[in-house]
Order: C-alpha cells, then sequence, then structure tokens
C-alpha cells in the first residue's frame, strides 16, 4: 500500500509548469493554482485540469461553463503562492483581464480561454476537460515546480 505522503513525493519529482485557473462566478472572479494542467487533443483543441474535491473552488468551477488558464512566468511566481493560499493578497492588485469572456491574468507567459466540454469523477478528483477558444502568448521563463519548490529555469540553466 502506498501512502499519501510517500506518494506525494514521488510525484513532486516530476517537474511541472504553474497555472492559475480562473472564472467568472456570480460577478466575482474566482481563481486557484494549479499544475495538474495537460493538453489533450489538437483535433478539436482540448485540455483538462484535475481539481481536488476538497479544493474551495470545486463546486464553483462546477457551475461554470467557461473559465481561463494563465500559464505563469517565472516572475510571477508569487501571484502561484497567492492563489494556493501560501501567501495573503494583502493590497496586491490581481492583473485580470477579461479574454474571449474569460478572466486571465495580464502578463502571463500564455493564456487560454476554454469552455467546459465534459466533466470526470476521478477518485478525490473531478477532471474538467475543456475546449481551447482563444490563446495568447508572450515571451519568458515559465515558473516552475519541482520537488515541493518553486524554481526558475534562467537558475536551473546557468
Amino acid at each position: 500500500m502506498v501512502d499519501n505522503r510517500s506518494f506525494r513525493k514521488v510525484m513532486g519529482q516530476f517537474a511541472t509548469g504553474i497555472t492559475v485557473v480562473s472564472a467568472n462566478y456570480h460577478r466575482e472572479i474566482i481563481g486557484m493554482t494549479v499544475n495538474a494542467f495537460m493538453s489533450v487533443s489538437l483535433d478539436p483543441k482540448l485540455i483538462a485540469i484535475s481539481i481536488d474535491e476538497n479544493a474551495r473552488m470545486y463546486k464553483k468551477l462546477q457551475e461554470t461553463k467557461a473559465f481561463g488558464i494563465s500559464i505563469l512566468a517565472e516572475e510571477q511566481a508569487e501571484l502561484s503562492k497567492v492563489f494556493a493560499r501560501q501567501l495573503d493578497q494583502g493590497n496586491r492588485v490581481i492583473p485580470f483581464v477579461q479574454q474571449a469572456d474569460v478572466p486571465v491574468i495580464n502578463g502571463s507567459l500564455a493564456t487560454l480561454s476554454c469552455e467546459v466540454n465534459e466533466k470526470v469523477v476521478a477518485g478525490d478528483h473531478m477532471i474538467f476537460i475543456a475546449e481551447v477558444t482563444a490563446i495568447n502568448q508572450n515571451e519568458g521563463n515559465p515558473s516552475i515546480f519541482y520537488g515541493g519548490n518553486y524554481r526558475k529555469l534562467s537558475e536551473i540553466l546557468k
């Protein structure tokens, strides 16, 4: 039997980019940090995110028909900590902009606007499969999460 702590540690050996998933919900913008994000299909253009059933956005995201994904640049790691509730937002203004009617974070390495296509329960998570309706890309390096820590590609490549 594999215990939760060991499983998390092993999965932490897989380096991931960091995204913030955001949505319009009853006239407010909601968001959370997600690193369980992947491309699924090119035709149609589909992505998937996996959300823990205990996440504060779990039920809210189920009610939305669309969401945005912001792939964070390395200088935006602090924003990830805000959305992961590791850092208090304080007076920090989150630079959201609307892209194809969903909120995304301005200045991100890339952004995707998505419409929910399917929801699949998988253990204690729900996998949201969504069609990409708009994209934007900027230059820069990604924020990386590895071994339970935020890393900068520019430092790794030195």
